[in-house]
């Protein structure tokens, strides 16, 4: 989730290289950055830094694109929708299910944390792929979220 992103900031995301490099590199540069420890020390803060410097900076650091017809951008357009949103607006269809998978991620996300701290590889990768398979589904139910309102404003 973008929170706390201005209007520019969520209109730049839209943009392919945004949506894809935070996706494809936005875990996997904080889970090098923690297991950097074992390598660089004391430094690896600075990496933890770094990484989550990216994270701010990417959304930001794109231009906003000529088109939002593809998927990545229907779909932060869609998560954009159900930030601003109250649940009751929404249609029913996607009250329950965005919450279930952002829930999943979560915990994917806290098996990843575990897993750096005490260094296991396979607490890690568990947590990596459950995380990102319940966020690329919540995404794609973004995008379906997105396509419904756009249809039918009024839903």
């Amino acid at each position: 989730m973008l929170s706390g992103q201005d209007d520019d900031a969520w209109a730049r995301h839209t943009h392919p290289l945004s949506v894809w490099t935070r996706i494809g590199l936005g875990l996997p540069v904080l889970i090098l950055a923690g297991w950097s420890r074992v390598w660089i020390g004391p430094w690896w803060l600075l990496a933890m830094a770094a990484a989550v410097l990216f994270l701010w900076l990417n959304p930001r650091m794109t231009p906003v694109p000529r088109s939002t017809d593809n998927w990545g951008a229907r779909a932060v357009l869609g998560e954009r929708r159900w930030v601003r949103t109250r649940r009751s607006d929404l249609p029913p269809w996607h009250r329950t299910v965005p919450l279930v998978l952002a829930l999943g991620s979560a915990c994917g996300h806290v098996a990843v944390l575990y897993g750096v701290v005490v260094l296991d590889p396979y607490w890690t990768a568990l947590g990596y792929a459950t995380g990102m398979l319940c966020k690329l589904w919540y995404l794609d139910r973004m995008v379906w979220l997105d396509r419904d309102m756009a249809q039918n404003p009024d839903a």
